[in-house]
């Protein structure tokens, strides 16, 4: 419900000038680049929402070019109780800037502040109405903000009296209105990939939860054009999930600097409490305009610091020292090039490792392809850290990839899913990731074309209506067909027949290439490296034998022993890439 303010006395407006002279430093209202080498703190004083009064004028600072603040008016529409979330308000105001008046208030405007009258910090702006770009926004109240604890609302219901002020001291109509406010979105900022190679990635993204979505380019800023010294009260920040090679971070603004203490936004980055992200400048190029809502384009600088808490009522973090990172390491190997890429996670969960690696390896192909990547891939990784124990480790494995259509998202995707699966293993810790990508012309890709049996001395096809006899506690010798380009070659194999499956119908499968869909890895490191090494790869063939089992479940033989399924003998490698599968009956005498 909106509580029901006073009217105003009459208040002039504080100017810019008056602004500064009454409540901050003036390095945070600058019309030049501040010279000192640390960053100007405001430090600034809440100003208590209870004592705001609808129609009040109010002030704020944020950046649509380069990294200097610039000034907007506005005035109090009223105050939603609880809108933010319990015992925390939102300050709902209609703003107003030759920018404002042109896109709205737009995304990245997050965490810009908005001074009462005598200079004191009512907030900051976190909010848009939910029908798209207007000048009205909802406001974090600064006091909240210092205190961290608030929970964070998709959406800020509107009731209808709060509607109705809306409309009535806005061009917003009712029913627009009543739409409610929503947090001004975030959408990840990646440098180093590409505006194309992004939304290539999206398209081919189904399954892959881990990679982050509605993500748009931006680039990195020269040295010196985003500092230390441009993180000021209304000035850009950004909170880095990565940063070099491949950069990933959410560009909003920063509300109040005390000393080297930094608050932003207003609403959460990813709402995680206490975090680890990298706290970074950046320099505006321009506001872009949109049937939706309007979004700031920005350059990203280095880390100067680190964000520390990730709350539902904004970010803070701190000046100096930078964040503990994942090194993640992209090395492409082609025809005596070669080009290393490094990338530092600061966010150092099993969504972000994934995500830079992937856009890593589609960065650094890029940067050596220039093209689709067709051919061939041997690709080899290995990842160490430490385990729930503290103990160090390291894990390794590699597999080959080729084809005539684009690599890049089968290769990237796999191994994505694999630093993702290997994150989720409770307890670990990841310090490293190291990759590399050989890639050549492409070689021969073979398809399982039957299977043949060896009986009374003569080698027959066998399959689903040519069922294969065998004796139990016997060996069972057969030969795969693989074919490619019109040519046949045949690939030998031998497997015991438990004594077990006397009597019984069993299957013979074969199955070409590698797929992680096939098991699922272990909940322990020390486990994971046998789960690797098990692995197929896609230049082997996996041949097992699989009788039903009590209940109708089914377990695989192997020799003598029941293994899990689809860990039975594996052939190769060969000298391609195979593909297909093939399965056929075998009657146990």
């Amino acid at each position: 419900m909106m509580r029901p303010l006073p009217r105003p006395r009459a208040r002039a407006l504080a100017s810019l000038v008056a602004l500064t002279a009454v409540g901050l430093a003036g390095a945070t209202v600058v019309t030049t680049p501040a010279l000192s080498a640390a960053p100007a703190g405001d430090c600034a004083t809440a100003f208590p929402v209870d004592q705001l009064a609808a129609g009040d004028a109010v002030t704020g600072l944020t950046v649509t070019h380069g990294t200097t603040p610039e000034g907007f008016t506005g005035e109090v529409l009223g105050v939603l109780n609880d809108g933010i979330g319990p015992g925390t308000d939102m300050v709902m105001v209609r703003l107003s800037s030759p920018e404002i008046d042109r896109v709205g208030i737009w995304e990245g405007m997050s965490g810009s502040p908005v001074y009462a009258a005598d200079g004191r910090l009512i907030g900051a702006v976190a909010y848009g109405l939910a029908m798209g770009g207007s000048t009205v926004a909802g406001v974090t109240p600064y006091s909240a903000m210092q205190e961290h604890l608030s929970e964070a609302p998709g959406t800020v219901p509107v009731d209808r009296a709060a509607a109705r002020t809306i409309a009535r001291r806005t061009d917003v109509g009712v029913a627009a209105a009543s739409g409610g406010f929503e947090q001004l979105a975030m959408p990840v900022g990646v440098a180093g990939v590409g505006a194309a190679r992004l939304a290539a990635a999206e398209r081919h993204a189904a399954g892959h939860r881990w990679l982050p979505r509605s993500t748009y380019a931006v680039g990195l800023a020269s040295p010196g054009a985003a500092t230390a010294d441009g993180i000021v009260a209304g000035g850009n920040l950004a909170a880095s999930l990565s940063y070099g090679d491949v950069t990933m971070a959410a560009v909003g603004t920063a509300t109040s600097v005390c000393g080297d203490r930094v608050l932003g936004f207003g609403h959460p980055v990813e709402w995680r409490g206490a975090t680890t992200l990298g706290l970074s400048p950046a320099d505006a190029i321009y506001i872009q305009d949109d049937l939706v809502a309007g979004f700031k384009v920005a350059n990203l600088g280095e880390p100067v610091g680190t964000i520390t808490e990730d709350r539902g009522t904004g970010i803070a973090g701190t000046l100096g020292s930078l964040p503990t990172t994942t090194e993640v390491s992209v090395t492409i190997n082609r025809d005596g090039q070669s080009r290393t890429g490094v990338s530092h996670v600061a966010l150092r969960t099993p969504d972000a490792l994934a995500s830079t690696t992937f856009y890593g390896l589609a960065a650094d192909l890029q940067a050596v392809v220039d093209g689709p990547v067709t051919g061939s891939d041997e690709q080899s990784w290995t990842i160490s850290g430490t385990d729930a124990d503290g103990a160090p480790f390291e894990l390794s494995s590699s597999n080959l990839f080729s084809s005539e259509h684009d690599l890049t998202w089968r290769v990237g995707y796999e191994v994505g899913d694999l630093v993702y699966r290997l994150a989720h293993v409770p307890g670990i810790s990841i310090d490293s990731i190291a990759l590399t990508s050989d890639l050549a012309d492409a070689v021969p890709t073979y398809h399982v074309k039957g299977l043949q049996a060896r009986q009374h001395g003569v080698w027959v096809p066998v399959g689903r209506r040519s069922p294969l006899l065998t004796r139990a506690g016997g060996t069972l010798a057969g030969r795969l067909v693989l074919a490619s380009g019109g040519q046949e070659r045949m690939v030998p194999f031998r497997l015991q027949v438990p004594d077990r499956l006397s009597g019984k119908v069993a299957f013979l499968a074969v199955l070409g290439g590698n797929s992680l869909g096939h098991s699922r890895p272990p909940r322990s490191v020390a486990k994971m490296g046998a789960w690797l090494d098990g692995l197929v790869r896609n230049d082997e063939v996996e041949v097992s034998l699989t009788g039903v089992g009590r209940g109708g479940g089914h377990v695989v033989y192997l020799g003598r022993h029941a293994v899990q399924l689809r860990t039975g003998e594996v052939l190769g490698p060969v000298d391609g890439v195979v593909k297909g599968h093939a399965f056929a009956p075998v009657m146990v005498q």
